[in-house]
């Protein structure tokens, strides 16, 4: 028993003067239950909201008030027209719009009856159903305090409309997310494993003193992984029109631009993990369990990122899919042009060109 005790004290002290694996043992849970914690919901909080006052009466007013009152919306506009609604949902800048008909109070006071418009960005359609729900309860929550006060019922009726995915079938939301992971992390790695792959095995440094250029080697390398993601984004486009029934709204030419940015992105981050790593395990760990879960959970592919923490959220801005995903869904099913994603495409632009650079600066011509 005493042996057993020395044993295990001996085992103390080894973990206990390793200080990265009692970071990885102690740390790891804690985080992983903070981003679990926090990023894994489906609640909708703090959702922009755009609305159309046709009416502007007390009682349109008091609805408004009690929309900005609660923690699910916040007002982003108040707007004038309906052609300013079409804009607002292709800039992505709302996700659901209310629109008071005229005379509303008129109608409701003397007919007993009011109608409204809710319009949602149905591109996501559990969040877009959920957004929906929420107006439906606050508009029924003010109808019920309106017929304790009088004595005919008064009826707030609700029209639905769900842009852009009417079906709301789930192909709008997974497609976009799918194509943002598999080609960030396949690219990403096989360009990585490559490259790594010939310093493993020795013979890089073979290759650097060629008369080929180093950049040329490097390029030779990516090229092939290029062509094949190429291929894997014709067979993903082509198995979602046919199979999926997804169509393609916008201009087919700008959405395999915008794929090659974000290939060129992908690839010159596996070039960047090549150069911090020797071994073909340790790139395929950095790469695949590294990219994995940020890609995954702060993407907005599973998961809203507006409901998580101000944190997580500024974090999210570095995941190139998070980019990739917005333009995809803006221009296959919103139909955008080029400008409605100029600013995520400068983004990935520069992620793209900080990756190389880095990448430049960390070379070794000499191994």
């Amino acid at each position: 028993m005493k042996q057993l005790l020395t044993f295990i004290k001996k085992e103390f002290r080894h973990i206990l003067r390793d200080t990265r694996s009692l970071l990885v043992l102690l740390g790891l849970p804690i985080v992983q239950l903070l981003i679990f914690g926090f990023a894994i919901t489906n609640e909708v909080r703090n959702t922009s909201i755009a609305i159309l006052d046709n009416s502007k009466d007390e009682v349109t007013q008091n609805i408004i008030t009690k929309i900005e009152s609660s923690q699910y919306f916040d007002i982003d506009r108040t707007i004038s027209t309906s052609d300013q609604i079409e804009k607002a949902f292709k800039t992505g800048k709302i996700k659901v719009a209310i629109v008071f008909q005229q005379n509303f109070q008129e109608e409701l006071l003397h007919l007993n009856k009011a109608q409204v418009q809710i319009l949602a960005d149905a591109t996501d359609p559990n969040q877009a159903t959920t957004l929906t729900n929420y107006l439906s309860s606050i508009l029924m929550d003010y109808q019920t305090e309106l017929n304790q006060q009088n004595k005919l019922p008064f009826t707030i009726n609700t029209e639905m409309r769900m842009l852009y995915n009417p079906q709301l079938k789930g192909a709008y939301t997974s497609v976009p997310g799918v194509m943002g992971m598999i080609l960030l992390l396949i690219s990403t790695m096989m360009t990585s494993i490559a490259i790594v792959k010939e310093k493993e095995f020795g013979t890089m440094e073979i290759l650097l003193v060629s008369p080929m250029k180093p950049w040329l080697v490097v390029l030779s390398k990516v090229i092939p992984y290029f062509i094949i993601s190429m291929i894997n984004v014709a067979s993903i486009l082509i198995l979602s029109v046919l199979v999926l029934e997804l169509p393609i709204q916008g201009s087919l030419l700008l959405l395999i631009g915008i794929t090659t940015l974000y290939l060129l992105c992908a690839l010159s981050l596996g070039i960047l993990i090549s150069t911090v790593t020797n071994s073909q395990l340790a790139a395929m760990l950095i790469s695949l369990l590294g990219l994995m879960l940020p890609v995954v959970m702060l993407s907005g592919y599973a998961f809203p990122i507006a409901n998580m923490p101000t944190v997580l959220q500024i974090i999210s801005n570095i995941v190139p899919a998070k980019w990739y995903i917005i333009m995809v869904k803006g221009v296959m099913i919103k139909g955008v042009g080029i400008a409605g994603i100029w600013k995520e495409s400068l983004v990935i632009l520069g992620m793209t060109f900080f990756f190389l650079l880095v990448s430049v600066k960390r070379f070794k011509v000499r191994l």
